[in-house]
């Protein structure tokens, strides 16, 4: 059972929630190919036990064999070959093809050109095979687009070069929105996304089968189904598969994995989630924000005798679309609007092997637990800077000295520039997935200290050990990383929040009276803060304190 305080905050304003697993990227390879003596054994099985023609000729007519097998097919089918450019989208030509097109199966080839993993072989003058060698030059892929009844839109890009490495691509919403249909559940679908429901509990348990162990078979079926029969066959028919022996294994490459909030009003998500990004931003130091501006604003009251379509659709964006994004390392986190009412919190592994957990199928499992754990802290970090509070004994309690085990250490002093910018950096890595070193608290605060040339490991070091010693931070078990727990995390928010956006600009403004016209862009914070400063102005005066 999903639970998180973020969601447990605004529950009121929901019609309800859903978890999915969304893009997944797999890679296919035939292990016996990739080492030398393994492709030799295999060009053997090939050929009647004979390497008399391994040579770089013939497995160029190889290569060449299976280009004209795809475009023979394709002609005959009549199925489109497109040439592709690096710098286009393939699946934004797939999707446009989907939407003019009814299809099924094998529907569209995009061919690019992409680095694959090529053998090639040098013999002695006597013809003896001397050496093969292993290269990566950029050879033609081919994408094979299939409409699959189960999942969906499936892509498998396919090297024409032996040893034939592949990458199937599918998507969990394609899957659950088959699986939907079946159930009787209607549904609006933008892009891979569910933006109206009839029945939001009903899809979140549909969507819950993806977690199943089961669902490793199901994915080792699906790609059996289609990589032999529709993507291989082009190099080796189905008689040269069996009798060399080649076949596939599969690893799990990339996945995603997100939260859906569906609300009640597009206009209270609007105005919470830009609520949110606005306070959360400088905290979690993010560079730049990405808003898509779209036709129309979202309504802030209930529809009248008209409901929300219910209907699969694939659509551009209607609203505005504002995206942030956090990197650490191959791992992101990502909120984002969707659709009129869908607030859409996501966590990517671009590489799993960055998780250390296995990559195999059937590890499908424990990855997606992992992503799972990732984006529930994400949600409760984005909580406690959202909510953030400090007690009066904790302020007490700061400028103190205190223990780490036998080790004396001092107190935190906040007005100490450098242990504000310690707090400010902590803040900015709380996020971090798999938590921070020493070193990346060191980098993190020579981006914001003026001498930072000065900030190196040893001071981060003792930095980090006077914030354990108030229970600010804690190590991670058997490893030199650190986390921030959730109610620590709500303190040190509030330190730098007290002291940045309240205590410095109204002493600052109590000092310099306002002079000149009301600026022309004035939001309720700046009218808060206007009032506060007249009064600490009066406040002042009578307690004879010079401003």
């Amino acid at each position: 059972m999903w639970t998180d305080e973020l969601s447990a905050q605004y529950a009121d304003l929901l019609d309800g929630s859903y978890n999915c697993v969304d893009r997944i990227v797999l890679n296919a390879y035939c292990t016996l190919c990739y080492s030398a003596g393994g492709f030799r054994t295999w060009w053997r099985r090939l050929h009647d036990g004979s390497d008399d023609e391994l040579d770089d000729n013939h497995l160029m007519r190889m290569a060449g064999r299976f280009s004209r097998r795809v475009y023979g097919y394709a002609k005959a089918h009549g199925i489109p070959v497109i040439q592709c450019n690096t710098e286009q989208r393939k699946h934004l030509i797939a999707e446009e093809y989907l939407q003019k097109t009814a299809v099924k199966g094998l529907f569209l080839i995009l061919v690019s050109r992409a680095v694959a993993p090529v053998w090639t072989v040098k013999r002695s003058a006597g013809g003896v095979i001397q050496n093969l060698e292993s290269r990566k030059p950029f050879v033609n892929h081919y994408s094979f687009h299939i409409m699959d009844p189960d999942w969906g839109h499936i892509t498998i890009k396919m090297s024409g070069h032996p040893p034939f490495g592949a990458q199937i691509i599918l998507n969990g919403h394609e899957y659950v929105a088959s699986q939907a249909r079946r159930s009787g559940i209607e549904f609006t679908k933008e892009g891979n996304c569910f933006t109206v429901l009839s029945s939001p509990a009903g899809l979140a348990k549909v969507a819950d089968t993806l977690f199943e162990s089961r669902t490793t078979g199901r994915l080792g079926q699906i790609c059996d189904r289609w990589i032999y029969s529709a993507c291989l066959c082009f190099a080796l028919d189905l008689q040269d598969q069996q009798r060399s022996g080649f076949r596939y294994e599969y690893s799990i490459y990339q996945v995603e994995y997100s939260r859906n909030l569906i609300f009640h009003l597009g206009g209270h998500m609007d105005l919470l989630f830009q609520a949110m990004v606005d306070r959360s931003r400088a905290r979690l130091n993010m560079k730049s924000l990405k808003t898509i501006f779209g036709r129309k604003g979202r309504p802030h009251r209930d529809r009248t005798g008209k409901a929300a379509r219910l209907e699969v659709v694939v659509e551009t964006p209607a609203y505005d679309l504002t995206i942030f994004k956090l990197h650490f390392g191959k791992l992101t986190l990502k909120a984002y609007t969707k659709g009129e009412r869908v607030l859409r919190f996501e966590a990517i592994v671009h590489n799993t092997a960055e998780l250390r957990c296995g990559r195999r199928l059937n590890r499908f499992p424990q990855i997606v637990t992992r992503l799972r754990d990732m984006l529930r802290r994400f949600l409760n970090n984005l909580y406690c800077m959202d909510a953030c509070f400090i007690s009066n004994a904790t302020l007490d309690r700061l400028p103190t000295p205190s223990w780490v085990g036998k080790t004396r250490v001092g107190g935190i002093n906040i007005n100490q520039p450098r242990m504000r910018t310690v707090l400010d950096a902590t803040l900015s890595l709380a996020c971090s997935p798999a938590g921070f070193t020493v070193g990346d608290l060191a980098a993190q605060v020579r981006t914001k200290l003026q001498n930072a040339t000065c900030y190196d490991v040893r001071r981060a070091a003792y930095d980090l050990k006077k914030l354990r010693g108030k229970g600010l931070i804690t190590r991670v078990e058997k490893s030199r990383r650190y986390t921030v727990p959730p109610q620590a995390l709500r303190a040190i928010a509030a330190l730098v929040l007290l002291r940045e956006k309240v205590i410095r600009p109204i002493l600052a403004g109590a000092a310099l009276p306002k002079r000149g016209r009301k600026p022309t862009n004035w939001s309720p914070i700046d009218s808060h803060y206007e009032a506060i400063r007249k009064d600490m102005v009066t406040l002042f005066e009578d307690l004879g304190i010079a401003a």
